[in-house]
């Protein structure tokens, strides 16, 4: 609860007959300038107003706010809730039942531990299609993943029984992102706070990075880490730079056969070439009032794709009739309508704000598009898609001495004539094409694939093996959904099929998606195509594709051939769907079921027949293409307030398997011993209620030497678990068996699995090895281990067990921009736990800089124009950090004093260098949390 109330904001808001407690930005000056998403941090300021971690200056500053200068100004953004997705979730919550151990512990009351700002959790992370084009596809994978994750599953289901203001929504359910515009969000929310029922934006982080698609709603959230997620959860505020605002102006309207997936793909590649890393993006002008809902959230949904930490649109009547549309209560509505206007956040668009840079679009020139083979930017134009294919796959596919083309879309066109034909045994159309060495000709590679239970067939280079409809981008907007519904009837009344070699899939972000097929009668059409629903979750978007067709694989294996996916998902980045496909392509959902008929993007929609009719007519994309107006007649027809009510009502609630789940009891949950996906962490072993004072570094080793641009992904365990490794061996010594190793995403909540892959990524260049390697650098996770005669190579994890036994603290040696891309938690918690105390860089990232000090790690950084390699250094020092000791006096120090030493694995003659770093803990509240040993411990001794 606000202490102060420098500006006297504090006031009330009538609606109906209810009071409301609300903070007036118009109580400070410059106010009425701003752009939307900054009046939304004023008032973020206003109400928590401290005197210490948010300040009567930084409100000012913003108030003030000067468009055009970089930003330098950091304040405390405190979101009113918090929202998950299971696999970076369960970190959060193993925590906070550790918390509650702790408390305990400490003789005080367990229930102390809740999260402070409301939190939800989606589980939609975990489910897989495995299975696909049947009847019980859902049902089976459904169950496949409650035997992978029941682990996870029943702490899980413990934690939504334990914690108050934390809810579940359980597998099987929809998409986190969908089905948070669906309901968890509230636009303006309200909360009773000190007796007082006080009505503020609905602002939120979440632990995954499309947690943007809100801003669609008008609510300002984007995606953090899990330790930023932690400290939202427990009331402490994100620490940010009042960033730049970026205004996009929409005018016009969406030609015919155009869809949301192309208008996004447009918007995504304008602002990646613009630059808006680090930005906020916010659209406005008089098009606004044309962008329906669903594609406002699909444009916020990517802004991970373009770069921005937010791309918002501001409330007005649009916002209103989704809120309505989607079941929300009239005083909800009222509320959020009497309160935007009364603190001008309704959009006006005769009112343009001041924005740091400006862009527009006029939507009536977009053109249907696609993005690929490896970047949501990358966008072609559906016209150029064939011509940009041919160029691309030269680069994807093992050149042959061939100078011609399989044309893989002509092989399955069959006249009706002709009933004795069966796809894949007529010959493949071949063409002799002239093309210059290495053109497309060079990348043909035809392979005859014959199924068990089928005819053979051929498939080449570019063969499309997945059309997943799927994420959250796509599978929440009725306008895309429908329109591949309506597509797909179109191709079942013309006789056309999917391709044999195509794995099909349905991925609907909620049950309504669901719903809407039924009542519009297209569910049969879609799964005559093999568009069966495989789940609810997010599947291919992020890799839970599933294996390919059994041979479909074995023959890309065997052949390297370079196979393609198309999604209407967000991300396609290389070796991210499957990893027997080379090639990823983005497309609407429509374009998905087009690319099944065509099998390959070796081809032309335009010039090319997807097949032919009962009576043997060619037939093109542009004859099954559903009208505009039909696919507005069918969403007005077949989508009801009613369906969101039905499905949410119970959205909290699981079925038979979730709520048969044995689940622990009690307060403090009873860990299992033998559990290889949970495990309760150290980070309170040993706790006192007392500070420990903090003290200086002395004689640490290195562990590693690194380079420039290390991002979070080479600290940070993720994709499979590799035989051999560490963490393979720990999961082997445990009794699983290397089919079962699963992935570090998914055993996030076993700190023993993390650290062991904690700056284990394959594309790691830790210089320190070099000098055991005749000078070459081994690329991994190695390090040189200083406990053994002559310091061999081994493995990090190893080394760092060594270097603890012995009670010898560890440092980094960085370069610039240490820890940059995507925020993730363990980066931190696995430095922290290898025992590093200090990181030692030219820069940071700030998010990651500010990870560190909330795991006790302190980031230290070398004067400018010095860096590690400019002192003569080499990691075979051993390293001693002086002046930390200040900030038991609550002084904390500008600078502190490092000596390295020659050790006896330096090379003879070296000398010992001196130098002072600059400590980069830049606020109190940091100061705070590094004082208490971490983020964690301060707001457990805060609590107790």
């Amino acid at each position: 609860m606000s202490t102060v109330d420098s500006f006297g904001a504090k006031s009330t808001l009538t609606v109906g007959s209810t009071d409301y407690e609300i903070f007036r930005i118009s109580t400070v000056e410059g106010y009425d300038r701003l752009p939307f998403s900054l009046k939304v941090l004023l008032e973020n300021l206003l109400r928590t107003e401290d005197g210490a971690n948010v300040t009567k200056q930084q409100i000012q500053a913003l108030g003030a706010w000067d468009a055009d200068a970089e930003p330098s100004t950091e304040i405390q953004f405190t979101p009113a809730r918090v929202v998950m997705q299971d696999f970076t979730g369960v970190p959060c919550i193993v925590d906070l039942a550790t918390m509650r151990e702790a408390v305990e512990a400490l003789g005080g009351d367990p229930k102390r531990i809740n999260p402070l700002s409301p939190a939800e959790m989606v589980i939609d992370h975990s489910v897989i299609a495995d299975l696909f084009g049947t009847e019980n596809a859902l049902e089976r994978n459904v169950e496949i993943e409650y035997e992978r994750n029941g682990e996870r599953y029943q702490f899980l289901r413990w934690g939504q029984t334990a914690f108050d203001d934390f809810k579940v929504v359980p597998p099987g359910t929809g998409i986190v992102h969908q089905v948070n515009i669906e309901h968890l969000a509230k636009v303006i929310y309200d909360r009773e706070v000190g007796g007082v029922l006080r009505a503020y934006p609905d602002t939120c982080v979440g632990t995954d990075s499309h947690t943007t698609m809100v801003n669609g709603l008008g609510v300002l959230g984007w995606g953090v880490g899990g330790i930023e997620a932690e400290a939202a959860m427990l009331g402490q505020p994100v620490s940010m730079l009042i960033p730049r605002v970026v205004g996009f102006k929409l005018s016009g309207s969406i030609p015919t056969g155009v869809t949301a997936t192309d208008v996004v793909l447009t918007i995504t590649d304008m602002l990646r070439q613009h630059g808006v890393v680090g930005k906020f993006v916010e659209f406005y002008g008089e098009g606004v009032a044309s962008v329906p809902l669903a594609n406002r959230a699909t444009i916020g949904n990517m802004s991970p794709e373009f770069g921005s930490t937010a791309a918002i649109f501001p409330i007005d009547d649009v916002t209103i009739d989704y809120l309505r549309l989607t079941g929300r209560s009239e005083q909800s509505l009222a509320l959020v309508e009497a309160y935007a206007k009364e603190q001008r956040l309704w959009h006006d668009p005769a009112v343009e704000p001041v924005f740091s840079e400006y862009l527009e679009l006029d939507l009536s020139t977009v053109v249907p598009s696609i993005a690929g083979p490896k970047r949501p930017q990358d966008r072609i134009r559906l016209t150029d898609a064939k011509s940009q294919f041919e160029k691309d796959i030269v680069n994807y596919a093992n050149p042959t001495e061939s100078t011609s083309i399989v044309d893989l879309e002509s092989k399955h066109s069959f006249p009706a004539s002709d009933p004795g034909a069966v796809p894949g045994e007529e010959e493949p159309v071949t063409r002799t094409v002239h093309i210059a060495s290495g053109g497309p000709a060079a990348a043909s590679k035809p392979v005859t694939v014959t199924p068990e239970d089928g005819s053979p067939y051929i498939i080449d280079n570019g063969a499309v093996t997945i059309a997943a409809i799927t994420s959250c981008t796509n599978t929440s907007n009725p306008s895309v959904m429908l329109a591949a519904g309506l597509l797909a009837r179109n191709a079942v009344k013309k006789g056309l099929k999917a391709k044999p070699w195509v794995k099909t899939t349905l991925a609907p972000g909620s049950k309504v998606v669901t719903d809407y097929y039924e009542k519009a009668g297209l569910t049969k059409d879609l799964e005559d195509l093999g568009f069966y629903t495989v789940g609810y979750g997010c599947t291919t978007c992020i890799g839970n594709s599933g294996p390919l067709i059994e041979e479909v694989s074995a023959a890309v294996q065997e052949h390297d051939l370079a196979v393609t996916a198309v999604l209407s998902g967000n991300r396609n980045f290389e070796g991210r769907i499957n990893p027997d496909v080379k090639m990823n392509y983005l497309a609407s959902p429509p374009l998905v079921i087009a690319y099944s008929l065509a099998g390959s993007m070796h081809f032309d929609f335009e010039t090319d027949p997807l097949g032919t009719d009962q009576d043997g007519n060619d037939v093109f994309l542009k004859d099954i293409w559903p009208d505009a107006a039909e696919v507005q007649a069918t969403i007005d027809s077949s989508i009801s307030e009613d369906m969101f009510t039905k499905q949410y009502a119970t959205v909290f609630e699981g079925d038979d398997r979730w709520k048969n789940l044995p689940t622990p009891t009690g307060d403090v949950f009873e860990w299992n011993e033998s559990s290889t996906y949970v495990r309760k962490p150290p980070y309170f072993d040993g706790m006192t209620m007392e500070l420990t004072p903090v003290a200086d570094i002395q004689g640490a080793r290195v562990l590693a030497t690194l380079g420039d641009s290390v991002t979070t992904d080479h600290i940070s365990p993720a994709g499979n678990i590799k035989a051999g490794t560490p963490a393979a061996q720990y999961l082997t010594e445990h009794g699983v068996a290397q089919k079962d190793f699963n992935s570090y995403g998914s055993r996030r909540g076993n700190h023993e699995v993390m650290i062991r892959g904690t700056f284990a990524n394959i594309r790691l260049k830790n210089e320190l090895v070099a000098a055991v390697n005749d000078g070459q650098i081994v690329e991994g996770g190695y390090t040189r281990d200083f406990t053994q005669p002559d310091g061999p190579q081994s493995f990090i994890y190893d080394a760092s067990q060594n270097y603890q036994a012995q009670g010898t603290p560890l440092v980094i040696f960085g370069g610039k921009e240490y820890g940059s891309g995507s925020s993730r938690d363990w980066a931190a918690k696995g430095t922290s736990l290898l025992g590093v105390k200090a990181v030692i860089t030219e820069s940071f990232e700030r998010i990651h800089r500010s990870n560190l000090i909330g795991m006790g790690v302190v980031p230290l950084q070398f004067t400018a124009g010095q860096s590690w390699s400019s002192l003569g250094l080499d990691g075979t020092e051993i390293v001693s950090i002086e002046g930390l000791e200040q900030l038991n006096e609550g002084v904390t120090p500008k600078t502190v004093h490092v000596t390295a030493a020659p050790s006896e694995f330096s090379a003879p003659g070296k000398e010992t260098v001196e130098f002072d770093a600059v400590v980069r803990i830049d606020t109190p509240g940091e100061a705070d949390y590094y004082r208490n040993g971490g983020i964690l411990q301060y707001v457990l001794r805060s609590l107790v």
